[in-house]
């Protein structure tokens, strides 16, 4: 019952805090705050609206974009040597996305996101030596030795392709175990809020809004709660694009008459998806049938099941909130198109979205 408020509570206090920041920080206060307080007044700057903050210093990073003549030189002195930083990364992450399985490349944007948050604002990373881009990327993976296809230079001058030695790299998705292994390569702990802010920096740069931050969303963007709690993972015209109903129907694919465990809705690709209720998310994987999904865990034997996403933006055992964004819409596994697959369960029992949705 408490969710609508607590939603408005939240963006108040979240609107009230930007206008704080606005009035109190300027560009050249910026320019010589510490590097964690300097990004977030610029993540906050992004809800806030205003003709040029609104562009944070991760997005100029993260881009090749002009700078503004008018900003102030330490700021992009900063910038410039952030995207210098970013451009010995990019030799490494191609080496090492070479030595990957096709489906199991690095995230680059995870990679750039947490040196981000950790040396944004330093003329160079610290403790820094020849060999810390490599030390740095090293972190995000595991190497194992086997023989492969190698290309050698032969005595005429001639690349050629033979069998040799590689050191295979398979990603490590376990953020807690690349956060030790960095904190050993850089010889100091990653503090909670460098990895927060790192969090903020990979969403803002790869689904255009800083994580944890739903609630300041607001008008067609904003999450759609029903007087129970209950959200639409979709927004409030949810009603208007059900593509198939729960219950029997028609297979599209096969075209024989079959159940349907969920509610089809008809959303483009990259489409926000919400979590429904309060929970813990206990798959965020890749199943054949629902391509990406996710499934989260509620009260009174309650689930929640979202799939053929593009993107999951929740990892297992993440606690998440009414409206949290826990993937984007797409279109993997067995579709014949971009929709979101919902589906409710009570006590492992597939039930009629409809009997929930606000």
């Amino acid at each position: 019952m408490a969710a609508p408020a607590v939603i408005l509570a939240k963006a108040a206090a979240l609107a009230l805090t930007d206008e704080n920041t606005r009035k109190g920080i300027g560009w050249c206060i910026v320019a010589i705050l510490s590097p964690i307080i300097v990004l977030l007044a610029l993540l906050c700057s992004v809800a806030a609206g205003t003709a040029e903050h609104n562009v944070s210093a991760a997005e100029f990073c993260f881009s090749s974009i002009t700078l503004p003549v008018d900003m102030p030189e330490e700021y992009k002195e900063s910038i410039e040597n952030m995207r210098a930083h970013f451009t010995e990364l990019d030799a490494l992450l191609d080496d090492i996305g070479d030595r990957t399985e096709d489906d199991e490349s690095l995230d680059e944007i995870r990679v750039k996101a947490i040196f981000y948050a950790l040396f944004f604002g330093a003329e160079e990373p610290a403790p820094f030596d020849a060999d810390i881009y490599q030390k740095f990327v090293d972190c995000f993976a595991t190497f194992t030795e086997t023989t492969g296809t190698v290309t050698e230079t032969d005595a005429d001058g001639n690349e050629v392709e033979v069998e040799g030695t590689i050191m295979a790299a398979t990603p490590i998705a376990d953020l807690d175990e690349v956060y030790q292994k960095i904190g050993e390569a850089l010889g100091t702990e990653v503090t909670a809020e460098q990895k927060a802010n790192a969090e903020s920096v990979y969403s803002l740069i790869k689904y255009g809004a800083p994580s944890g931050n739903e609630s300041w969303e607001t008008g067609d963007n904003a999450p759609y709660v029903g007087a129970d709690g209950f959200c639409s993972p979709v927004g409030a015209n949810w009603r208007s694009i059900v593509s198939s109903e729960f219950g029997y129907r028609i297979d599209p694919i096969s075209g024989q008459s079959d159940g349907h465990s969920g509610m089809d809705l008809a959303v483009p690709q990259g489409t926000p998806v919400r979590a429904a209720l309060p929970g813990t998310v206990i798959v965020a994987g890749y199943e054949a049938t629902y391509g990406n999904y996710i499934m989260i865990e509620h009260a009174n034997n309650l689930r929640t099941v979202y799939a053929h996403c593009s993107q999951l933006t929740a990892r297992t055992g993440q606690e998440v909130q009414a409206g949290t964004v826990v993937a984007l819409s797409g279109a993997t596994g067995r579709v014949t198109g971009p929709h979101l697959h919902f589906e409710v369960r009570v006590n492992n029992q597939r039930t009629n979205p409809r009997y929930y949705l606000p």
